[in-house]
């Protein structure tokens, strides 16, 4: 197998009849899904070459998948860009990733048209109406090679430029073979979708699905704003696979939502992205005994996850979980600040990884991909993570934050996860962020929850040491997201900031 579109239409001729994706709009079985890709296919391959970068400007719906299936049958690859993005932040995704063109709608060739370049656009409404041409497409599909590139996603770069992370089929094809297989996904299952296309948590859900005849059930991002209809909508839908970033399922608990209804056909609970309280882990166990919880960790650069970690146990008060050990075909290891590899138990170095399924770099950037996928003799290449880790004496790796986290605060070393996982173990905190204000070199806390300040402090007393207690608690409403799904530091610093002056 060289393609995942293999996935796609061996799916189909299976279990042609099968809801492959519903967005709450639009049904489409895994043989309309299929016929539709390849009339979008046929469509993009008059106006594009393969290998070569096409956009989906357009939020996740059951159409906008059988588009990005269509440009792989094109043999380009999909970049998916959400249109809620700043304009400012999409025209720089352009000017790295020079499209060749862009599927949108009426709003989006608006908006094109006042990107400088000229970035040609087709409606995606225009494309479902293609013939299918599968003479062209068998063509395309015969000089495919399994290297060829798949997917793109942009992530935030240190220097303004967006970072465009980009991914082969072989990597996905060994990727999804192991994570399939791992957590035992099969035809019988009903995958709720939470990530956005555009965020690597989607890509479990998309492909996860495609290989084993699952179901995709893709959930709108407004429901996450009313755990009520969120959670009747899970229970509606018979739920059984939740692939969700932490704050995801911190949402619902926080809110009470698990009080309200149990999603009671739920069975795999699969999260990652940030650290899981353990508070919070605690409450979906309760809610959901006979579920099995995996804790996944990875960066965008190697394919979804390199570690897992099955919870096999009632998750105890400020219990630290691993991150656990690496999926087949992975080498997870970790360097010091000299490049040499941490071989103890229990000292910190950075996390790397070698193996299958690496990402192929960063689009149109070979220094930077030089940089973070650096080629050893012995190591062969791997991927610098930025991610700080430890094995522990159970031999799973634990997180312990990252790089950019680390502050220096009263001569001090500081992980600001640290604070915040302390701060979560005091009765009446739910969840926390915290920031160093560089001005007044203090730590500042952010929290929900109905605790006051100084039973706050009081409870931190016995966890961590003095320096480590925030100078300042702010009690606070919501927690803002990143569109990622990742607690909004830079928010809360922008507020310190705010205060300040």
């Amino acid at each position: 197998m060289k393609n995942v579109l293999e996935w796609l239409e061996r799916t189909a001729l299976r279990c042609p009849d099968k809801i492959a994706v519903d967005d709450g709009n639009v049904v489409l079985s895994f043989e309309e899904l299929r016929d539709l890709a390849r009339r979008m296919g046929s469509g993009l391959a008059k106006e594009t070459n393969p290998g070569c970068p096409v956009a989906v400007y357009l939020s996740k719906s059951s159409l906008v998948l059988a588009a990005m299936m269509g440009v792989v049958y094109a043999g380009c690859f999909y970049v998916m860009i959400d249109p809620e993005q700043p304009k400012e932040r999409v025209r720089r995704i352009c000017d790295v990733l020079c499209p060749e063109l862009v599927i949108t709608d009426e709003y989006g060739e608006e908006l094109f048209r006042e990107i400088p370049g000229k970035i040609p656009t087709v409606r995606i409404v225009d494309l479902m109406r293609t013939p299918a041409d599968l003479t062209r497409l068998k063509a395309i599909r015969k000089e495919s090679r399994r290297e060829d590139l798949l997917y793109g996603i942009f992530t935030s770069g240190s220097t303004g430029m967006p970072k465009g992370v980009m991914v082969s089929h072989d990597a996905v094809l060994k990727f999804i073979g192991h994570f399939t297989e791992l957590f035992q996904i099969t035809k019988e299952d009903r995958i709720g979708n939470q990530a956005p296309f555009d965020f690597d948590v989607s890509v479990k859900d998309i492909y996860s699905s495609l290989m084993t005849g699952a179901s995709l059930y893709l959930i709108p991002r407004d429901d996450f704003r009313t755990p009520a209809r969120l959670l009747d909508l899970l229970c509606e839908k018979k739920i059984t696979t939740l692939i969700w970033a932490v704050s995801a399922l911190c949402l619902i608990s926080t809110l009470k939502g698990l009080e309200y209804r149990t999603p009671e056909f739920v069975r795999k609970v699969l999260f990652s992205g940030e650290v899981m309280p353990s508070g919070q882990l605690s409450a979906w166990q309760k809610a959901l005994p006979q579920a099995e919880f995996v804790n996944l960790y990875g960066p965008s650069e190697i394919t979804c996850n390199c570690t897992w970690f099955r919870v096999d146990h009632p998750a105890g008060r400020g219990e630290k979980l691993p991150i656990g050990k690496p999926f087949p075909g992975r080498r997870v290891f970790l360097v010091d600040e000299s490049g040499k590899e941490v071989a103890e138990k229990g000292r910190t170095g950075e996390i790397c990884v070698s193996g299958e399924s690496l990402s192929e770099g960063y689009y149109g950037n070979p220094k930077m991909t030089a940089e973070k996928f650096p080629v050893d003799p012995e190591r062969g290449r791997y991927y610098k993570t930025g991610d700080l880790g430890y094995f522990g004496e159970d031999g799973n790796l634990y997180f312990s934050g990252r790089r950019d986290f680390q502050i220096k605060h009263m001569g001090h070393r500081i992980e600001l996860e640290e604070v915040e996982r302390a701060m979560e173990q005091v009765d009446g905190v739910t969840r926390s962020c915290c920031v160093l204000d560089r001005r007044k070199e203090r730590l500042v806390a952010f929290y929900l929850g109905e605790e006051k300040t100084a039973r706050i402090r009081k409870g931190m007393q016995s966890l961590v040491p003095r320096y480590m207690i925030p100078a300042k608690f702010c009690q606070v409403d919501g927690m803002p997201l990143t569109k990622n799904g990742k607690i909004d530091r830079t928010y809360f610093l922008r507020k310190v900031e705010m205060q300040d002056g």
